[in-house]
């Protein structure tokens, strides 16, 4: 599942640890591989054919069924990876340049929807991450569209209506804004009380459990 990867990537950039070149370049050039694949998304990285089949599971936890919404959220998480691994060998490199240039093509025919948000609750926060990395330059109002949604989107108990709390929370601590301070400083309450509950030693409770002691710092 080449997604694993990808989130080895993020495990190592969240706790701002460097994987050593070697690595770095084989997962460059595995996802450089998936450019333009069927089942991509605007011209960016594809799933895999079993990803495609199975989902997968996002950094945080929450499972992305086989749907539009995993090809975008993967295609952006690749294009993110990309920038963050900052490969040498030239064809990773410029499979990176191509994918972010073909989604800002398409990103620069979208409006935003009804409720001022790209697509949905899990794409909008794949997109922040991206823009937040450094790609798809000039577009950052996206982020402020995205917050604004967010923000109306509150429910009464910390969380967000159509939005996954841990992996929305582990998007806004890479967003220098107030706007995105705002919203960590409404989820604080259920962050703490998710600390106090949360007993598992598994990997996406400790990843939770990281994420969520971050927010409560950035607060």
């Amino acid at each position: 599942m080449l997604f694993d990867p990808i989130n080895k990537v993020n495990d190592a950039h969240f706790h701002g640890t460097k994987l050593p070149a070697e690595e770095r370049e084989k997962i460059a050039a595995a996802i450089a591989q998936q450019l333009g694949q069927p089942g991509s998304y605007a011209g960016m990285f594809a799933p895999t054919a079993a990803e495609l089949s199975k989902g997968i599971n996002l950094f945080t936890g929450e499972r992305v069924q086989p749907s539009a919404s995993l090809r975008h959220v993967y295609g952006e998480e690749a294009c993110r990876a990309m920038l963050l691994l900052d490969p040498k060998e030239s064809k990773s490199r410029a499979a990176a340049k191509q994918a972010s240039e073909a989604f800002l093509l398409h990103l620069r025919t979208i409006a935003p929807n009804k409720h001022g948000m790209f697509c949905c609750g899990t794409c909008d926060p794949a997109l922040w991450r991206h823009i937040s990395a450094g790609g798809l330059k000039g577009e950052e109002d996206w982020i402020k569209f995205g917050l604004k949604a967010l923000h109306a989107h509150r429910h009464t108990d910390g969380r967000w209506r159509r939005f996954p709390f841990f992996y929305t929370l582990y998007a806004l601590t890479e967003i220098d804004l107030p706007e995105a301070r705002r919203e960590m400083k409404y989820s604080a309450r259920e962050c703490e009380r998710y600390l106090k509950r949360a007993k598992s030693s598994t990997a996406t409770t400790v990843r939770r459990k990281a994420v969520v002691e971050r927010v409560l710092t950035l607060t």
